[in-house]
């Protein structure tokens, strides 16, 4: 996020956007437009999106913008279903369907909160996953912020601040930014240097939003499947701790603080639902123990979560063994991170049998087991034992997911430049082509043709690994010059056209974007994206 609070054009744009996330004590109550009315004149929902895309384009190069594909799958089938239920329920028109992202991401951050962004593209902290106990309290975080982009919330708070000072928004922004990364203080100095009369008129929206968002979200929560109570129980438990330990740690609710009033309308709203209990607790507690070890990357937390299974209770000591089998599934990744192998081999080993005490049937085993396999063989990467790696993942026939093949094309690279390499490169390139736009993917295909020594190809997929990350001046500065190693005699001279076409497709793009930032000058086309 520091590149994001050094862009000057981008605060602008993100200060209104992102000001609906924000409290204050209300002095009057401020009525909504009814659903489905029309927003504003100021921002259509191409506006929106546009605003959204140039938001995520800092975001992507940001270093906490975490890529894990197991935990993204995780989260996006989390939230595929909420957008379909939105859909069934009329919540998502025509318009908004085409145009927006509805896009989730993750953030590298121990702290416990998640953030709508203008165009339908949502962030979520590790730190939040980390803190649940079951896969529909995330869903219910997820159903919430939805409901903004839905009800378009952050157009109407936009429509709202066309009228104030751009000033003290940009002061709030530094506050809610900086909140959002754990820095209080930071947070309380941006505030205090952005309270105007401006700002206050902008937060009296924020209460009703909350609760619209309350509203809207646990009938899309419930339409999805997901028990309405993970949405009380996400209430209690935050309220709870927050109250317990306010340590900074929960900046989701300084900017969405709960009342006793919002606790008890959820409730309510359970009350008049069928019960239906949690499902999916040991995949939860497998995904979450992931998150708890990835959030902090510091080797003191590791050490400690190392041995976070020795205090975790069993069957025995009145725990629940999801929380056991998350504790040794964390304490073997952060061994692996560590590289303490045969700690993380019996952690690992510790994981399976306690699955098969806990989990209630065997679908649900097949799926927590499939989590486990692929620990096994980010273990066998990280001791350079590829062929280990491939038979754990052999026992997943048919698996074509994202996860399984990043894997291994990760073992596929601590491996020799043989079969299984070109396999990964083969595999990366057909995988890139019907998706573009995994920056990822692309990163790891550079990193295979550089091995299979293919220089003009891996700094071509270098190129699209900076252009799907919204970094177009990296992706053009790559490509020129694999232009100058193009001109080699042994260069690949059909390689090297490729590389020419898509400079220029680039050129074209950002001129085009110039453009759109500064309507009526004249761009050249070596003028570059501000950052």
């Amino acid at each position: 996020m520091k590149k994001l609070l050094r862009s000057r054009p981008l605060l602008s744009l993100l200060a209104a956007a992102c000001l609906f996330s924000a409290q204050a004590p209300l002095s009057a109550q401020v009525n909504l437009p009814a659903l489905g009315d029309s927003v504003s004149h100021d921002l259509d929902v191409g506006t929106e999106r546009r605003l959204g895309d140039q938001v995520m384009r800092q975001i992507r190069i940001d270093p906490d913008y975490a890529l894990d594909p197991l935990l993204q799958e995780y989260l996006e089938g989390t939230f595929r279903p909420l957008v379909e239920a939105a859909e069934r329920l009329g919540n998502i028109s025509d318009e908004t369907r085409n145009r927006f992202g509805w896009e989730v991401f993750l953030v590298r951050d121990k702290s416990i909160n998640a953030f709508a962004l203008p165009g339908g593209f949502i962030g979520v902290h590790l730190g939040l996953i980390a803190m649940t106990d079951s896969r529909d309290e995330l869903a219910s975080v997820l159903a919430h912020e939805l409901s903004h982009v839905t009800q378009r919330h952050i157009a109407r708070q936009i429509a709202g601040e066309s009228r104030n000072s751009m000033i003290a928004v940009a002061g709030l922004l530094l506050g809610v930014l900086a909140a959002s990364k754990g820095n209080i203080d930071m947070a309380n100095a941006g505030i205090v240097g952005g309270q105007a009369a401006a700002t206050q008129m902008a937060l009296n929206f924020s209460r009703d939003m909350e609760r619209e968002a309350d509203r809207v979200g646990f009938n899309v929560l419930v339409n999805a499947g997901y028990a309405g109570s993970g949405m009380v129980s996400m209430f209690e438990r935050m309220d709870q701790a927050y109250h317990l330990m306010d340590n900074g740690a929960y900046p989701y609710l300084r900017t969405h603080p709960l009342t006793t009033e919002r606790i008890g309308d959820a409730r309510t709203r359970l009350a008049l639902t069928s019960f239906s209990r949690p499902h999916g607790l040991a995949v939860h507690a497998l995904m979450a123990a992931r998150s708890r070890v990835l959030m902090d990357p510091r080797v003191d937390a590791w050490k400690v979560l190392e041995n976070y299974d020795a205090g975790a209770r069993d069957l025995k000591g009145g725990g629940s063994g999801f929380e056991q089998l998350g504790a040794r599934y964390a304490a073997a990744l952060a061994s692996i991170k560590l590289r303490n192998f045969d700690r993380a081999e019996a952690s690992l080993r510790s994981a399976e049998l306690t699955l098969q005490l806990v989990s209630p049937n065997a679908a649900e085993t097949g799926v927590a087991q499939r989590v486990l396999t692929l620990l096994r063989a980010e273990l066998a990467q990280a001791r350079e034992r590829p062929a280990d790696g491939f038979a754990a993942l052999d026992t997943l026939k048919g698996d074509k997911s994202r996860p399984v093949l990043m894997q291994r094309v990760a073992l596929a690279l601590v491996g020799p430049a043989g079969p299984a390499l070109r396999d990964a490169a083969d595999t990366l390139q057909t995988h890139v082509s019907l998706d573009p736009s995994d920056a990822y993917a692309w990163s790891q295909l550079a990193l295979v043709w550089d091995k299979l020594g293919q220089p003009l190809r891996a700094v071509r997929a270098q190129a699209e690994t900076r252009a799907a990350a919204g970094d177009i001046n990296g992706a053009i500065d790559r490509l020129r010059s694999g232009l100058r190693q193009s001109r080699r005699p042994d260069a690949d001279q059909v390689e090297a056209s490729v590389i020419e076409s898509r400079l220029r497709t680039l050129v074209y793009q950002r001129q085009s974007m110039l453009a759109e930032m500064y309507p009526g000058r004249n761009i050249p086309p070596d003028v570059e994206l501000p950052n």
